[in-house]
């Protein structure tokens, strides 16, 4: 018997479904997906269309989206196509049409948008790291100079490199996020959690990683039983997922400390088995590069939540 398909990855409901499903599941309707690009700092992806669903996910600034449905009270039912993930986001997060072509993203935790090239201008919005963008021209004051977005609005070069340019150590990136509240579900420095942390760290240096952590569980290879632990390894427990910044410290976004915290491996390991969670893995990634998005097929619509 064939595995049902993952609801986070594909978009099928017994009433409507992805176009591209037609004949691996059943639905009422199928629909070509139309594609759109988050407008927003971030796009708030919701299990269903209302401001107080769990949160499920976030798109962030020049993210291209595939659009199932638009509801009349303002709710768009979408895919994400930089990681397969479905939700519901807020229709005013988005703008119809592919994205434009990005020059450039967002290289740190959070800088902001000038209406011009002026940083004593009130900022209209702020962007987060990893956010793309398309630069149309550069400005200078006596204070910085500025790379004019499109459609509008200026941000100091500083904050940016091009579209192309990688870091190569994403336990570093992630180390910037230190301190910030943990919020299920996010991906940002206004707040984030443990797989986003991944996630966004990884994307900085080029790697397309899935969302959650037992997709994650799949990514590189495992290190081997008692052998000593590296920079950028991960260790996964069920539900939750931390970086390794040498041999014995750990980076997580976990809600024991509700933030970003770095503390000693052994304590957490400690604090889990209290609570009967042992290490379920330790993965190392050998080089950046993508790894596909794979479902854990014993996925259930709500697998126990592990926060560390």
């Amino acid at each position: 018997m064939t595995a049902p398909l993952d609801p986070r990855l594909h978009a099928h409901r017994p009433d409507l479904a992805d176009a591209r499903l037609r004949g691996r599941v059943e639905a009422e309707r199928f629909v070509e997906g139309a594609l759109a690009h988050v407008a927003m700092p971030v796009a708030d992806l919701r299990r269903r269309p209302s401001a107080d669903a769990p949160l499920e996910t976030q798109a962030l600034y020049g993210e291209a989206v595939r659009v199932f449905e638009e509801t009349g009270e303002g709710w768009s039912w979408v895919q994400l196509e930089s990681d397969g993930y479905v939700g519901w986001a807020p229709s005013v997060t988005l703008l119809s049409g592919a994205p434009p072509e990005p020059t450039h993203r967002i290289c740190v935790r959070r800088t902001l948008v000038f209406p011009g090239p002026d940083i004593k201008r009130p900022p209209m919005h702020d962007l987060p790291l990893g956010a793309r963008l398309r630069v149309r021209g550069e400005a200078s004051d006596h204070n910085a100079t500025y790379g004019l977005i499109a459609p509008f609005g200026a941000v100091v070069v500083q904050h940016m490199k091009s579209a192309t340019a990688y870091d190569t150590d994403f336990a570093g990136v992630a180390e910037g996020f230190l301190g910030v509240a943990y919020l299920w579900g996010g991906k940002s420095a206004l707040g984030i959690d443990c797989s986003g942390l991944v996630q966004v760290a990884l994307d900085a240096c080029g790697v397309r990683a899935p969302r959650d952590t037992d997709l994650q569980m799949a990514m590189g290879e495992a290190v081997p039983e008692g052998a000593p632990l590296r920079r950028g390894d991960l260790v996964f427990w069920r539900g939750h997922v931390g970086i390794m910044l040498d041999a014995a410290r750990l980076l997580h976004a976990n809600a024991h400390h509700m933030m970003a915290a770095i503390e000693p491996l052994a304590e957490a390991v400690s604090r889990m088995e209290g609570k009967g969670v042992p290490v379920a893995a330790i993965r190392r990634l050998p080089g950046l590069g993508a790894f596909p998005v794979k479902a854990d097929p014993a996925f259930t619509a709500d697998p126990p939540f592990t926060s560390g």
